[in-house]
C-alpha cells in the first residue's frame, strides 16, 4: 500500500500557530489519498502504482476535490515547511508538506520510523495487512516500555544493555525513545557516557547497520553527492566528529561514529529535537591508533591521519556542501575533535555557518551554570573566587573563558582583568607569562605573572584556588594531598572531576567527599553513585552536556537563528542553573536531576532563542510571546500514532 498525504493549512486569511503566523504561501488545501498496489503483481504492480500515484498527484496539483483519509493530527511527516524551506522544530507541530510513504504489512514491521510492534490495534492489522504477521494480543506502548525495561536490566554488561538499545532504535523508533525518556536517569549512563566511550573502542566488532554518514577521504569531491545519499532531506542538527579524541579515549578513528549517534539521541529525548531531522556524520581522515590500524575489525580507513592542507580541504568541501545541501539555518554541531582542530574550525566557520562546539562551549556553559548555582551554598559572588584548572585543553580553556565572561558581565570589568581570576595547569605545570612563546595560541590569554610551578599541590598551596576543576582527560590527578589542600584552604571547597568516562575521572565523588571531611560541593563528568559519610549520604552531582546541548540546539532551531554568540552560552547557563531548587541544595547537588530534563531543556531553550531575538539573530518571526510555552509545543512526542 502507498499512502500519499498533502496537508496544508485551509485558505484563510490567517492562521495563527502557537509559535508565529504564517503567510499565504503556506497555506494551502487539506486532503490526503490512500493507493493500493497488489505486491504480488511484480513489477507490473509498481508501475500501476506509479501511474496512480502521478495520476493523484497531477489531480491534486490541479486542484482536484479529493477525500480526506487521515486528519491533519495523525499525519506522519515533518512540520510545516516556511517560505525558504525549512522545517519546524518539529514533527508534531501544525500539519506535514507532501509525503509519500510505503505502508504494507511486512515493510511496516522493519520499518522503525513507523513499526508498532504488538501495539497495532485490530483495525491496523486489517488496514494494514498485519494479519498473521503479529501474535493475537495487543500491547500498550506503556507495557512494551516495561516489558523491556525488564529485558535490559537482566544485562549485567554495560556493552549488552547499549546493544539491546540501539537494537531497539533500529527496530521501533518511537519505543526507543518514549524508553529513554521516561527513563533518562537509568539509561543516559547506557546510550551515553561511560558507556558510549567502551562502544566505540569495539565499535568495529559491534557494527550492524550504518546510523549516519561516514566521510572519508575516498568522498573527496564528492562529499554534496555523499549527503543527497541520506535519505531524509529536512536536516536541521548534525553532529560530527573526526574520531581524534573520543572522550578521554583518544584517537578511535572511524569508529567514534559512537558519539554523534549518541548525542543526537539525546537531542532528541532531551531536547525535542525529532529524529529525522538528526544526522551523526563521522568524517575519516584515516587515524594514528596502531591498535586498530592492526585490528582485522576496524572499519574505517587503513593509513595515517591526512593533516594540513589536505584535511582542511576536506572539511572546508564538508562544511560548503552541508550548506549548499541543508541551507543556512541547519546546526552543525562539532564533537571530539583534537585541540589543534576544534578551535581553528570554531574561529574559521563561527562567521559563516550556525556551528556549536560541544566540547569546548557546551562543557563551558555546563560548568558555569554549577559554579553560580553553588554561589546559594558558599555564599557571595562569582566574582569573589580563584579558580583553578586541571588541563588546558580545549574544555579547559572554554570554561574559563566563559566564567571570565560571566565575571565581566556581572561587574562590568574588562574581560582581561576578570582572567585574572583564573589559572591553568597543564602538562608541564602552571600556565605563567615565562612560558608564553611555547604555548598554543588558546592558552596564552592565561599565561599570568608567576613563578612557574610544576606539581598541581603545590599550585593549590600557592594559588589558594575556592574551586578546582579537572579537564585533564587523566584519571586519579586529583590525589589525596590535593583534595585535603582545597579542604585547609575552603570551608566549602568546588570540586569538579570532568573529564569522560569514569575511569578518567580526576577523583571519585567518595574520595572528594571522604578527603574533605564531607565538605566538599563536588560534581563530575560522569555518574557516580550517592555515597554514605559518617552517617550522611551525599548525592554527587553530574555536570553533564546533556543539560545544556539539547535545549542549547532547540532553542537556535525555534529561533532559526543565523549564527552562535556567547551570550546566547550565558543565558543557557543562567536559565540551568535557575532550575535547581532548595531541595536539590539540601542534598549538595549544584544540579537539577535528570527526571525533568525536558522541562529544563525548554527553559534553555527558551532563554537561548530570547537572546537570538535580542542580538538580532534570529529569522523566524515575528518573536513568540511566550518562548516556553513555544518550546514545549516545539517537542517531538514518542507516543505512537494512529494509522488509518
Amino acid at each position: 500500500m502507498i499512502s500519499l498525504n498533502r496537508s496544508s493549512f485551509l485558505n484563510k486569511p490567517g492562521i495563527s500557530g502557537s509559535c508565529g503566523t504564517f503567510s499565504g504561501a503556506q497555506r494551502r488545501r487539506s486532503a490526503s489519498v490512500r493507493v493500493v498496489a497488489s505486491s504480488s503483481n511484480g513489477r507490473a504492480g509498481d508501475r500501476n502504482a506509479a501511474v496512480l500515484v502521478e495520476n493523484t498527484l497531477k489531480e491534486m496539483r490541479e486542484g482536484s476535490s479529493v477525500i480526506a483519509d487521515v486528519d491533519s493530527k495523525s499525519v506522519v511527516g515533518g512540520g510545516v515547511q516556511d517560505v525558504y524551506g525549512e522545517d519546524t522544530a518539529t514533527e508534531d507541530q501544525f500539519v506535514t508538506p507532501w509525503s509519500v510513504s510505503v505502508a504494507s504489512g511486512y515493510s511496516l514491521l522493519r520499518d522503525p520510523h513507523h513499526n508498532k510492534g504488538l501495539a497495532f490495534t485490530e483495525r491496523e492489522r486489517d488496514a494494514h495487512f498485519l494479519r498473521g504477521l503479529l501474535p493475537p494480543t495487543v500491547a500498550s506502548q506503556e507495557l512494551q516500555v516495561k516489558k523491556m525495561m525488564d529485558n535490559i536490566r537482566q544485562y549485567q554488561v554495560p556493552l549488552q544493555k547499549y546493544m539491546a538499545m540501539m537494537d531497539l532504535q533500529e527496530r521501533n523508533e518511537r519505543l526507543f525513545y518514549k524508553l529513554l525518556i521516561d527513563n533518562v536517569e537509568e539509561l543516559l549512563p547506557i546510550v551515553y557516557t561511560p558507556t558510549v566511550g567502551e562502544a566505540c573502542q569495539k565499535y568495529g566488532s559491534i557494527f550492524m547497520r550504518p546510523q549516519g554518514l561516514f566521510i572519508s577521504l575516498k568522498e573527496k569531491g564528492k562529499i554534496l553527492e555523499v549527503l543527497r545519499n541520506w535519505p531524509e532531506k529536512n536536516i536541521q542538527v548534525i553532529v560530527v566528529t573526526d574520531g581524534e579524541r573520543i572522550l578521554g579515549l583518544g584517537d578511535l578513528g572511524c569508529q567514534g561514529m559512537g558519539i554523534p549517534v549518541g548525542k543526537l539521541s539525546l537531542y532528541t529525548a532531551l531536547g525535542g529535537v525529532r529524529p529525522s531531522a538528526c544526522l551523526p556524520i563521522t568524517i575519516d581522515v584515516g587515524t594514528n591508533n596502531e591498535k586498530l590500524l592492526n585490528d582485522e575489525f576496524y572499519i574505517g580507513l587503513r593509513q595515517r591521519r591526512a593533516t594540513g592542507q589536505e584535511y582542511a580541504e576536506l572539511l572546508h568541501e564538508f562544511m560548503t556542501a552541508v550548506k549548499q545541501n541543508y541551507g543556512e539555518k541547519v546546526l552543525i554541531q562539532f564533537e571530539d575533535f583534537a585541540n589543534h582542530n576544534a578551535f581553528d574550525l570554531l574561529a574559521k566557520y563561527g562567521t559563516t555557518h550556525l556551528v556549536f562546539n560541544d566540547d569546548i562551549q557546551g562543557t563551558a556553559s555546563v560548568v558555569l551554570a554549577g559554579l553560580i548555582a553553588a554561589q546559594k551554598l558558599v555564599g557571595g559572588t562569582l566574582a569573589d573566587h580563584r579558580v583553578l584548572f586541571l588541563g588546558a585543553g580545549e574544555a579547559g580553556t572554554g570554561i574559563a573563558e566563559l566564567i571570565a565572561l560571566e565575571i565581566s558581565k556581572q561587574t562590568n570589568a574588562p574581560l582581561e582583568e576578570t582572567r585574572k581570576k583564573i589559572w591553568l595547569v597543564d602538562s608541564k605545570g602552571l600556565i605563567v607569562s615565562s612560558r608564553k612563546e611555547s604555548l598554543q595560541h588558546f592558552k596564552k590569554p592565561w599565561a599570568h605573572e608567576h613563578e612557574p610551578i610544576k606539581e598541581l599541590v603545590d599550585a593549590v598551596n600557592v594559588i589558594k584556588p575556592t574551586v578546582l576543576i579537572g579537564t585533564s582527560g587523566v584519571g586519579r590527578t586529583f590525589t589525596k594531598e590535593v583534595v585535603e589542600a582545597m579542604a585547609s584552604i575552603n570551608e566549602r571547597p568546588i570540586i569538579l572531576s570532568l573529564s569522560n568516562p569514569t575511569s578518567q575521572s580526576e577523583c571519585t565523588a567518595e574520595e572528594a567527599y571522604r578527603w574533605s571531611k564531607g565538605r566538599a560541593i563536588f560534581a563530575s563528568g560522569s555518574p557516580f553513585a550517592p555515597v554514605e559519610y559518617e552517617g550522611k549520604v551525599f548525592v554527587p552531582g553530574q555536570a553533564n552536556n546533556a543539560y545544556i546541548f539539547p535545549g542549547f540546539g532547540l532553542g537556535l532551531l525555534m529561533s532559526g537563528a543565523i549564527r552562535v554568540h556567547d551570550d546566547m552560552l550565558l543565558a543557557a547557563s543562567e536559565a540551568l542553573a535557575a532550575q535547581v531548587t532548595q531541595e536539590n541544595f539540601d542534598k549538595g547537588l549544584i544540579y537539577p536531576p535528570f527526571t525533568n530534563i525536558r522541562e529544563i531543556s525548554a527553559q534553555i531553550a527558551a532563554k537561548v532563542a530570547g537572546k537570538a531575538y535580542e542580538l538580532g539573530l534570529a529569522s523566524r518571526l515575528p518573536q513568540p510571546k511566550d518562548m516556553v510555552k513555544c518550546a514545549e509545543s516545539c517537542m517531538y512526542s514518542p507516543a505512537y500514532r494512529s494509522y488509518r
